[in-house]
């Protein structure tokens, strides 16, 4: 490996850095998207049992909060007509909706950086390709003969192409396939948290103090 690192010069050193951020990254995303760290099977069941009749207490809510992702959620609308003696449905449902858009950016985190070393890796690879080229017309006599030329540095030059080349690919395949994957499961869970947070909206407008109130309008 060290000799292939040698051939291939200097700019693969870029692609190496892009390989082991990208596997990072991966490692991180694997843990982190874990279903059961964004959706807990029986949460809401169990979130709207809680609180039948009124809001659960603070120390409930922030339970809740430290739970799942789904969890952060629900609590947001609990803490909106508890801390809103005024809160009215639309309040309620507009503390879950943004409560939904930071677990989302949560959920996404990392993947805009896995999907840039996808795109800059071949990138990379096509500037090392480039400058072994340009060491192999250098390694050229001034006539221009290639027989008159320096033939170490001519092979020199076309290992810096090849290994480049190749090993850009090499990083940039894997990152795109993994950033589609997480790509895909984000978004469904952005659409089991909206389907869960409506249900759990539905539940919680009658507690809103505000909701009498619109009711005898």
């Amino acid at each position: 490996m060290l000799s292939i690192i040698q051939a291939a010069g200097w700019p693969i050193w870029p692609l190496i850095l892009c390989s082991i951020l990208a596997l990072a990254f991966v490692a991180e995303r694997f843990i982190k998207l874990k279903s059961a760290r964004v959706l807990t099977p029986g949460l809401v069941d169990e979130a709207i049992g809680v609180s039948r009749t009124a809001p659960p207490a603070p120390h409930t809510v922030n339970q809740l909060a430290q739970h799942s992702a789904l969890g952060q959620v629900l609590a947001a609308g609990w803490r909106a007509i508890n801390h809103n003696p005024r809160c009215s449905p639309d309040e309620m449902r507009a503390a879950m909706e943004a409560a939904g858009r930071q677990v989302a950016h949560q959920l996404e985190r990392y993947l805009p950086a896995l999907a840039t070393i996808a795109s800059a890796a071949p990138l990379l690879g096509l500037l090392g390709t480039v400058i072994g080229m340009i060491e192999i017309f250098g390694s050229q006599a001034p006539a221009g003969s290639l027989s008159g030329g320096n033939p170490a540095q001519l092979a020199h030059g076309i290992s810096v192409a090849l290994y480049n080349t190749a090993f850009g690919l090499i990083v940039a395949i894997p990152a795109l396939i993994f950033w589609r994957y997480f790509r895909a499961r984000v978004d469904g869970y952005v659409l089991e948290l909206e389907l869960a947070a409506e249900r759990f909206a539905r539940h919680l407008e009658p507690l809103c103090p505000g909701a009498a109130r619109e009711a005898a309008r």
